[in-house]
């Protein structure tokens, strides 16, 4: 039954034919010959030998979509979620089909509060825009007030002084509105200041202090006048009177009208006298007191008017902030609810987990209806069918032959009959971290190889094996890689005969299987396909306790590990 069974996969018969094709011409030309201590003997080859660096690995997406759960905080449930295995259409990329939902309930209640809040804060961001813009139009009456009020003081002590005085005062006494702050007010700096000079010297200007000046002036000359007329009067009449011309009644109603004119002349003075040293100065400094006090008003104004539009300001920043803060948290809300529907955005089959997930997690919880996700967990992959290709990890012993744009050929496991072919797009700088962490001593560079083409049936996961085309040496001397051995640090091969004899060589490049002989042998010499066991029991006697990872390669070069 199995006979019939292999007999029916005819097309398989071409392949079997080529395998014992390729055995019997290896027979041929490394036919094994009895050798001395039955060490098989195979002759030097000449020959095209392609170098290539030989791995497994598994086929996957270079490029897929990953619908990973974007709901922050406490893991969430899953509601509803596609088979695994679905084939995504492009219809349902158009139509927006919802692959996964997630159980947003306790986000929506979130939002309900979060949106309460919110109305408050909104509430309070309009009283703080409308405080502040009460206590602009606060600072412009009580600035204009203040202001007024400065200015009609100004204009009260010119009226009294006259301009040209006042503002030698003001400019002495530095009252000035760009004057913030004085340490001396105008009683502690009119000391400096004698009223008295500016009526003495003449100096005063036309206003309201130059009037009742001249008032008192104008009585004193009035009164001094009548005195003099009243003395004259009283001179004649005391001649008059003397002759006998006028009676005595008569000279003395004359003497009592020039006293009186005395005694008006004498008030008169004192009047001028007492205006000019008390009642002038007094009203002088009073005016300016007032003159003081309004621009020490103005500019207190401005003090408490910057004062209080900072304040009003900073309360409405604060609520600005809480409005924005509130409103951003209402918006991630609103997004996060979104989250929890994760619509289809490529055409491809849909694959539970991401990247090595394999549809678990931690604990190994199956990803299904029910199950709790976290936060940038992978729930569904979606691997593009157009951009396949593999991830390898080639060893340190190859990887300096290993470079971007190598050829290289595929041949899946699953179809043999179907090669594919490939290019070398990327290879890593580093070794391998997950490798290196389980084996130290396994240096492992990830290269990522793109698939030409595209086939129905590539699929991820599938195991493959990667043959990396390095180059084609041409009409070279080469021998099996395991008949090189090393002797006294020196890459060796052993010449047929007896005894046989040693032959110290220069290797160059090498695969798997066969190795290049630069120096020290031709085509056809026929040698040992190992050392004699008289030179392996003598290694193995110097290398006794060593490690392995410490024994030096045969071939002087590094010899590939076939675990790869």
């Amino acid at each position: 039954m199995k006979l019939s069974i292999l007999f029916r996969s005819s097309a398989r018969w071409p392949y079997l034919l080529g395998f014992i094709l390729f055995v019997g011409m290896g027979w041929l030309i490394f036919r094994p010959n009895k050798g001395p201590n039955d060490t098989l003997i195979v002759s030097a080859q000449r020959g095209p030998l392609d170098i290539k660096v030989l791995v497994g690995g598994s086929l996957e997406a270079l490029e897929s979509q990953e619908l990973r759960s974007e709901v922050r905080g406490e893991p969430v449930k899953i509601v509803k979620i596609v088979e695994e295995g679905y084939q995504v259409t492009e219809e349902d990329v158009k139509a927006h089909k919802v692959l996964v939902q997630l159980d947003d309930s306790k986000l929506k209640q979130n939002l309900v509060n979060q949106d309460i809040n919110f109305q408050s804060t909104v509430s309070g961001l309009t009283e703080a825009q409308q405080s502040f813009e009460i206590q602009i139009n606060q600072n412009k009456t009580d600035m204009k007030a203040a202001e007024q009020k400065t200015r009609f003081s100004l204009m009260d002590v010119k009226k009294y002084l006259g301009g040209r005085i006042t503002d030698e005062i003001v400019s002495r006494l530095g009252l000035s509105e760009d004057l913030l702050s004085r340490s001396n007010s105008v009683v502690a700096t009119s000391k400096d200041i004698d009223f008295s000079l500016y009526v003495k010297d003449g100096l005063l200007d036309d206003g309201a202090a130059k009037q009742d000046l001249r008032k008192h002036q104008d009585e004193l000359l009035i009164a001094q006048t009548a005195r003099g007329q009243a003395e004259t009067k009283l001179t004649g009449t005391k001649r008059l009177f003397a002759k006998g011309f006028v009676p005595k009644s008569e000279l003395e109603n004359d003497q009592i009208a020039s006293d009186q004119t005395r005694l008006k002349v004498d008030a008169a003075t004192t009047a001028r006298d007492l205006f000019v040293k008390y009642e002038f100065p007094k009203l002088a400094e009073e005016s300016l007191s007032k003159y003081d006090e309004a621009l020490q008003g103005l500019i207190r104004a401005r003090k408490e008017s910057v004062s209080k539009l900072a304040q009003t300001e900073a309360k409405l920043k604060a609520a600005k902030g809480r409005y924005q803060i509130e409103k951003e948290n209402l918006d991630e809300l609103a997004a996060q609810i979104e989250k929890c529907l994760l619509y289809a955005k490529t055409p491809g089959l849909v694959v539970y987990g991401g990247g090595n997930q394999r549809g678990y997690w931690n604990n190994n919880e199956r990803i299904a209806v029910g199950s709790q996700v976290f936060e940038r967990q992978a729930l569904i992959t979606i691997p593009d069918p157009k951009k396949m290709g593999v991830k390898v990890g080639v060893h340190e012993s190859h990887i300096k032959k290993v470079k971007k744009g190598l050829k290289v050929q595929i041949t899946a496991d699953a179809f043999p009959d179907d090669p594919l072919t490939g290019e070398v797009t990327k290879v890593g700088v580093l070794p391998d971290s997950e490798n290196r962490w389980m084996n130290p001593d396994l240096k492992l560079y990830t290269t990522t190889i793109a698939i030409n083409g595209t086939r129905d049936w590539l699929k991820p996961g599938m195991s493959a094996k990667i043959e990396i085309m390095v180059k084609r040496l041409e009409d070279i001397v080469f021998v099996p890689l395991q008949a090189v051995s090393q002797r006294e640090g020196k890459p060796v091969v052993f010449l047929s005969g007896r005894p046989p004899k040693p032959v110290e060589i220069e290797p160059g490049e090498f695969t798997d299987e066969f190795i290049e002989i630069k120096k020290g042998l031709a085509f056809g010499d026929q040698i040992l396909l190992r050392a004699p066991d008289s030179e392996r029991s003598g290694s193995e006697e110097k290398k006794e306790g060593a490690p392995v990872s410490a024994q030096p390669p045969a071939t002087g070069i590094g010899k590939p590990s076939k675990a790869l």
